[in-house]
């Protein structure tokens, strides 16, 4: 967890919404509103739920989802328990993810439940009142200012003002001599959303804006360091659809831009904060909206167990898992003994001091989380798809794999073990309740 402290910087502005939690309001659209019965089992857990691979590949759901998602509804079609799901994808809205999932699993699912790479971007206001470079596809510009950013640039209006810049493509090169129509505001900070459908154009225009500044009338300046702020989303090298391999994701984009910035000025590309899974943030912002859930449904038990159910080992396992490692550190940070013994291993109280300070970071905007558990569900439907039978115990099938995770997270092969491998999501749901011994109504 120590390597990913980078994505904190960026949230020392928080504002309190102390208000608004004690209110358990997280949304008016929030499908959770149902009255408590004493009758009812009462859950102390909450799921999580990837996307792509688990529910769906491409735009053809997984059979097994629905047979899931049955046993996860009562018949109003209420959850019995909390669930979130929580996706990379970043090129829509959460209403319009929400809107596919309810079409797709046959559930009504409302924006609340759903968080995209991008979501966890609402809590970095010091960025909000910047101009921001967007990058992704989709409706870009209207997420962006779904999270809050107020000013915005896109690619294409950045092509469309400098109209020389892109020069890959013979065929969309300026056909006369062209002046640059400078009528953009000075980009002051770049975001990734996702994957952009044109590459070649993406790469020269962000590289463009972190050599110039963020003034594209001016020359490259190599040396000139630190560059502009740079956020990304969604770290996926690879994500599985229809084809029977997997695909590239904005994780390959990101490698593709980290080594040009490095190949031309010879430094690393630095990241004011990388979301998305498997970063630790997204993990308490969905940690959050399932306490808010079993809050409006009045659910009077702490949800203290999470499960986190995905298809990548290098991503939904390996966030599972570090988040389950920050919560079993936060609960041994209360134990004395346990932080003498980091002071005794350390030299020092900045370690702890350091930890601290995130988690009171983290608590101005989401509360400090209940759960004290986080485990990790492999699916075979996706990105881990073993041509061999399903190995009954977990922990003897993934000792050394290559490491597909992005530069800035440690290999730790404790975190892409996962707690348990199933061949489905309905098998998950199956599992998740025997452990928790939950038999719903």
């Amino acid at each position: 967890m120590r390597g990913l402290l980078t994505f904190y910087r960026g949230l020392h502005t928080l504002s309190n919404r102390q208000a608004r939690r004690k209110a358990g309001i997280v949304g008016s659209r929030c499908g959770f509103c149902g009255t408590e019965s004493n009758s009812k089992p009462q859950p102390s857990f909450g799921l999580l739920f990837d996307i792509d691979g688990v529910l769906v590949r491409g735009r053809m759901p997984i059979p097994a989802a629905k047979k899931a998602f049955e046993k996860l509804v009562d018949s109003q079609g209420q959850f019995v328990v909390p669930v979130v799901f929580v996706t990379n994808a970043g090129n829509c809205l959460r209403q319009t993810k929400a809107d596919q999932l309810s079409h797709i699993l046959g559930v009504p699912i409302t924006q609340d439940q759903v968080i995209m790479s991008h979501s966890p971007l609402r809590m970095f206001k010091k960025f909000h009142d910047k101009c921001v470079l967007v990058s992704g596809q989709g409706p870009v510009l209207e997420i962006a200012k779904n999270v809050g950013f107020k000013s915005v640039v896109s690619i294409d209006m950045l092509r469309e003002s400098f109209p020389l810049l892109d020069m890959v493509d013979h065929n969309r090169r300026p056909k006369l001599p062209s002046n640059p129509i400078a009528n953009l505001p000075k980009v002051e900070a770049v975001v990734l959303f996702g994957e952009p459908i044109r590459w070649e154009t993406n790469l020269q225009l962000i590289i463009d804006i972190l050599l110039t500044n963020g003034n594209l009338s001016s020359v490259h300046l190599t040396q000139k360091m630190p560059h502009l702020p740079l956020l990304a989303c969604n770290m996926d090298l690879m994500w599985m659809a229809e084809a029977h391999s997997p695909r590239f994701g904005h994780g390959t984009f990101l490698v593709c831009l980290e080594n040009i910035y490095k190949k031309i000025t010879g430094k690393d590309v630095k990241y004011e904060a990388l979301i998305g899974k498997p970063s630790e943030l997204t993990y308490h912002f969905a940690e959050y909206l399932i306490r808010s859930q079993a809050m409006q449904n009045q659910w009077k038990l702490p949800i203290t167990s999470l499960y986190a159910i995905g298809d990548n080992l290098m991503t939904d396992i390996y966030g599972a898992n570090l988040y389950n490692r920050y919560l079993e550190e936060r609960v041994a940070r209360k134990n004395p003994k346990a932080v003498a013994k980091m002071v005794a291993t350390t030299g020092s109280t900045a370690a702890v001091s350091q930890e601290e300070e995130i988690d009171n970071l983290r608590e101005s905007e989401l509360a400090l989380p209940s759960a004290t558990s986080c485990k990790s569900v492999l699916v075979c439907t996706g990105v881990y798809n073993p041509t061999a039978e399903v190995p009954s115990d977990s922990s003897h099938c993934i000792k050394e794999t290559v490491f597909h995770g992005h530069r800035d997270f440690r290999f730790d092969p404790a975190l892409v073990e996962p707690g348990h491998i199933v061949q489905d999501v309905a098998e998950a749901v199956d599992l998740i309740f025997e452990q928790e011994k939950f038999v719903p109504q």
